[in-house]
C-alpha cells in the first residue's frame, strides 16, 4: 500500500514558487526521486493561490518515507524552507489496492 503526501508551501512575494524552483534547479527533487522507494515527487501552483505550491510526493510504505526522512537530504530541505520562510500544510493518503470502483470509471476517461 503505498503513501501519498501533500504538501502545500505558503510563503510571501513569490518565495514558494522560488523555493519549487531551486529544488529543481539544485538537483535536490530529482535526488529524492532516485531514492528507493519514491514513487513521485513533483510541484504544481494552484490557480487560485498564487503564494501556495503543492508538492505530491509519493512512497512505496511507511519505511520509505522513514528513511528518507532520515537522509541528510532532509537537512537540506529544511534548509530551503528556512531560507524562504515558508510554511507548510500537511494531508496524507494511503493508496486504495482496490483500484477504481466501477461506479466511477463512468465519469473517468482514460
Amino acid at each position: 500500500m503505498s503513501i501519498t503526501v501533500n504538501l502545500y508551501y505558503t510563503g510571501k512575494n513569490d518565495n514558494a514558487r522560488r523555493f519549487a524552483e531551486e529544488m529543481e534547479q539544485s538537483g535536490t527533487a530529482d535526488a529524492v526521486r532516485a531514492e528507493a522507494g519514491n514513487l513521485r515527487y513533483e510541484y504544481f501552483l494552484p490557480l487560485k493561490d498564487p503564494e501556495t505550491v503543492l508538492l505530491i510526493d509519493s512512497w512505496e510504505d511507511q519505511h520509505a518515507i522513514d528513511r528518507h526522512h532520515a537522509s541528510p537530504m532532509m537537512e537540506t530541505i529544511a534548509a530551503l524552507r528556512e531560507k524562504y520562510d515558508l510554511h507548510m500544510r500537511v494531508e496524507r493518503y494511503r493508496s486504495d489496492e482496490e483500484g477504481i470502483p466501477s461506479s466511477d470509471e463512468t465519469f473517468i476517461r482514460t
